[in-house]
């Protein structure tokens, strides 16, 4: 076996080289938790009432206009995405949805699929209704281990 390093009960195996460069820097590796629920659980009625008032105060006066309204439902659904993250609800992932409607006399339905741990995920909705349009808000708490 000249030549050849032994490591354990494996023979003919070479060790691997790192070569570490000053450019590069080292990967931090942390090890498994096994901790199955957060510190600081989703709270659904925190969360709905803030995106409630947010809506709230944000649509107000407004008035629908189909052309702005793309760009409405993105800084609505960032501006709650953003008071969701300051909640400091640990171990979750957020995805949130505006949807704003013209009333026209119609009805809605409106439906999502999603892969889901019924003890873990939710989901929140907040709504708000104007003389000329609705808004509504949906946000999903998706627990990430």
């Amino acid at each position: 076996m000249k030549g050849k390093m032994k490591l354990s009960n494996f023979e003919g195996l070479t060790p691997m080289k790192e070569e570490c460069s000053s450019k590069t820097t080292a990967k931090i590796k942390f090890l498994n938790t096994y901790r199955l629920e957060p510190y600081n659980k989703f709270q659904d009625q925190l969360v709905r009432d803030k995106a409630q008032a947010i809506l709230t105060n944000k649509l107000q006066q407004a008035k629908y206009d189909a052309i702005s309204s793309p760009s409405l439902c993105a800084s609505l659904s960032e501006e709650i995405l953003k008071a969701t993250k300051e909640m400091g609800f640990d171990r979750y992932k957020y995805v949130v949805t505006v949807l704003i409607v013209e009333k026209a006399g119609q009805a809605i339905n409106v439906a999502s699929r999603w892969v889901w741990d019924v003890q873990r995920d939710t989901w929140v909705s907040a709504k708000c209704e104007t003389e000329t349009f609705i808004a509504l808000a949906l946000i999903m708490a998706c627990y990430y281990e």
